[in-house]
């Protein structure tokens, strides 16, 4: 199994959405963890994508998250459909951005999410999943939707474990810039269990 690479990955946000996330088990360590992916994907150059479903329902991109991606120059993508492929505007700004390896974040664990990876792996894709960057509303849900994913082929990883993987080596102005991220992502989600 390889290594993930920042050179051939990119990061895909689904759906962090603010109307949704009060309801999402863990939603503030999962915010917090959607923004440390964030900025580690901008220190290390990862391209990155977020979406968004059915604005008017949902509500816009989590304000906290929406400041990040702003000053990362994410614009987040609108869509109507459950699986981000299953948009033709989206389909084609994911695939084009030419990459081996899409990193998945996001809500809801076992709708958009799922559906988006189990379309990215039909795609040839190589598929990772960040665990503590995933929820559902419900446990059994986001429990299901994360065996059923890697079932079908797709890694699961942390976040911290990813953005080692991202930074290659200790004793660099990005690994020191990557420590600081860790601990304010830390400090974010102490307290909140998983």
């Amino acid at each position: 199994m390889k290594l993930i690479d920042r050179r051939d990955s990119a990061l895909l946000m689904i759906d962090m959405q603010s109307r949704l996330l009060p309801h999402i088990r863990g939603g503030d360590a999962v915010v917090a963890t959607n923004a440390f992916l964030l900025r580690a994907a901008h220190l290390f150059g990862v391209p990155t994508v977020a979406t968004v479903q059915y604005v008017a329902g949902l509500g816009p991109t989590h304000p906290d998250l929406a400041t990040i991606c702003d000053a990362c120059g994410v614009v987040p993508l609108e869509k109507m459909t459950f699986s981000v492929l299953g948009d033709e505007g989206c389909r084609e700004h994911v695939l084009g951005l030419k990459r081996r390896c899409m990193v998945v974040t996001g809500i809801e664990s076992h709708v958009c999410v799922q559906q988006t990876v189990l379309d990215l792996l039909a795609e040839g894709i190589e598929v990772v999943v960040v665990r503590d960057a995933v929820s559902s509303r419900f446990e059994c849900d986001l429990e299901t939707s994360v065996g059923l994913m890697a079932s079908a082929g797709a890694r699961i990883t942390t976040a911290e474990s990813l953005a080692f993987a991202w930074c290659e080596r200790s004793g660099t102005a990005e690994f020191k810039a990557m420590l600081k991220l860790v601990k304010e992502v830390d400090i974010a989600k102490q307290g909140e269990q998983r």
